[in-house]
């Protein structure tokens, strides 16, 4: 597992390969770029859906990131792999291979703890599958309420934001698209700890 200094140094390589400035990035990515900064020295560490505004921005995975990368993708994730990350409460576990145009997690969503006003929008698709739990999805004006074994397959240019409709949160499997552009971008601050 890097470092958090690791990380920060991965962020402003895969920044410095994609020929960004540090301002042009943080455009990009819908940051400031006195955020992206503390980013890149490690004064900061990335939420999950700040990371998944980065790798959409420099057109990778969460995994390369992470610095998780595979000379050669591994087509099976195992259970009991690659440990739970934490982000601004939320869990998450790698549930696809890494390296891939697409990117599939398992995601507990804790209870009361919505993503409030953000909204995000960005070029490609999701998919997710209520587990357990329920599950509020935001899609446009449209607001809906998942139960388990419930799913949503929708355009990620769809303004949208998700939350645990229940006192014991929501369990889903979620499934992106990993595509580049410059209207890539979602922002949550907070910490990411990881789980073995």
């Amino acid at each position: 597992m890097p470092t958090p200094y690791e990380v920060a140094l991965l962020l402003r390589e895969l920044r410095r390969r994609a020929g960004l400035t540090l301002e042009a990035a943080a455009a990009r990515a819908r940051l400031s770029p006195a955020h992206l900064s503390r980013l890149e020295t490690g004064r900061r560490q990335p939420s999950l859906p700040l990371l998944l505004g980065l790798a959409r921005t420099y057109g990778t995975t969460v995994s390369e990131l992470l610095g998780e990368t595979q000379g050669v993708p591994d087509p099976i994730v195992r259970a009991g792999g690659p440990g739970a990350r934490e982000a601004d409460g939320w869990t998450y576990w790698q549930a696809g291979g890494s390296g891939r145009g697409m990117q599939a997690l398992r995601v507990h969503v804790p209870p009361g703890r919505s993503q409030g006003e953000l909204v995000r929008v960005h070029p490609g698709e999701e998919w997710l599958y209520v587990l357990g739990g329920r599950l509020r999805l935001h899609l446009g004006e449209a607001e809906h309420l998942l139960e388990p074994g419930d799913s949503a397959h929708f355009d990620s240019l769809t303004p949208h934001r998700i939350g645990a409709a229940g006192p014991g949160g929501a369990e889903l499997l979620f499934v992106h698209t990993l595509l580049q552009s410059s209207l890539a971008g979602m922002c949550l601050g907070g910490t990411a700890k990881h789980h073995s």
